[in-house]
């Protein structure tokens, strides 16, 4: 089990400056304000949910390091050019953990189905690979792009979340809709029973 842990509670959209390859490896070079802040070569961030180590660090910007696996699981390979992306620093022991337990090692993909508005809240219905839908705990924690959810319900191979306006205004989730790509982490603790 990895050691390192995020919360899901996102800090900041970055920017995708650019995007380099590298011995098979993609390079994307993110501009960031708060999260580069105190962020060092070697250290780990988030980035839509995927783990990623800092190899480069400019005025105002980070570079990570994507290998082909990574980029093969992930929705990292649809970067674009000026994407937004979700961006997040590693847990430190002893801060306040708000979200739930993530590792930004992502599971599989899932694609947005439907999104609509139930009772003035925003719900996406995800679908995913049917052999993960047993993770899917109603009630339980999940990561979609690395933003610390609760999954409301499921069926054969989808499932529901609703988004409260505060994490719509802050993250990527406001940009996404049918037919979008997003990764998926399913609760650490809900694998372990399973």
């Amino acid at each position: 089990m990895c050691l390192l842990m995020f919360t899901g509670i996102i800090e900041e959209l970055g920017q995708v400056n650019k995007i380099s390859r590298q011995n098979n490896n993609a390079l994307l070079e993110i501009k960031t304000t708060k999260v580069s802040e105190d962020t060092e070569i070697g250290d780990s961030i988030s980035v839509n949910g995927v783990c990623l180590t800092v190899i480069k660090k400019g005025a105002g910007s980070l570079t990570c390091e994507a290998i082909p696996e990574t980029l093969k699981v992930t929705n990292l390979a649809n970067l674009r050019i000026k994407d937004l992306v979700n961006l997040e620093r590693s847990l430190k022991v002893g801060h306040r953990l708000s979200g739930h337990f993530v590792t930004g090692h992502v599971d599989c993909t899932g694609i947005i189905r439907k999104k609509n508005y139930i009772n003035n809240n925003l719900c996406f219905e995800i679908a995913v690979p049917a052999e993960f839908i047993k993770y899917c705990i109603p009630k339980g924690s999940i990561a979609v792009d690395g933003i610390s959810l609760t999954l409301v319900n499921k069926r054969s191979n989808t499932f529901t979340i609703y988004i409260i306006p505060h994490t719509l205004k802050n993250t990527t989730l406001k940009f996404k809709g049918p037919s979008d790509k997003l990764n998926i982490e399913f609760d650490i603790l809900a694998k372990r029973v399973f």
